[in-house]
């Protein structure tokens, strides 16, 4: 289901970003319309993206959704809206590749921790996925890929 996992140093990343809290049950509805505004406010702003645009978890609950919708950017955007400039910091990462679509991500992060605490790792509170490959390339979600990552805590 994933690629071999590798620890990686993920360099500090500038970002245009929305934070969101929302019920697990409502991400569908928000996600579209989220990185529909952050591309425009990046547009507006004649800033191209600096890679594929993710999603930053912030903490990890069963019910809610902490996060932030997220596109890199090679310049700090001025804030727009709900959208705001930000930064996800330089650190050292647990890093998969999940190939299919978005509904296996929870089977597919559950096999990454699996693997993070059988090798010896702690993981912080936060992790964020990159959406490299999704329905905006291809309708096939066999051909999806999606970036994931865990930052670690120093021994």
């Amino acid at each position: 289901m994933i690629d071999a996992p590798q620890i990686v140093q993920s360099p500090a990343m500038l970002t245009a970003f929305i934070p969101l809290t929302v019920p697990r049950a409502e991400i569908r509805t928000v996600m579209g319309p989220g990185i529909s505004e952050v591309f425009g406010a990046l547009a507006a702003q004649k800033i191209a993206p600096a890679g594929a645009w993710l999603t930053h978890h912030l903490r990890m609950d069963p019910s809610v959704f902490d996060f932030e919708i997220c596109v890199p950017t090679s310049s700090p955007v001025a804030a727009a809206g709900r959208v705001r400039p930000g930064q996800i910091g330089a650190a050292t990462v647990a890093r998969t590749v999940y190939r299919g679509p978005y509904e296996g991500l929870g089977d597919a992060w559950g096999e990454f921790k699996s693997w993070i605490g059988a090798n010896g790792h702690a993981t912080r509170a936060d992790l964020w996925e990159c959406y490299q490959v999704g329905p905006e390339t291809t309708s096939d979600p066999a051909r999806w890929r999606t970036e994931l990552n865990w930052p670690l805590v120093a021994a």
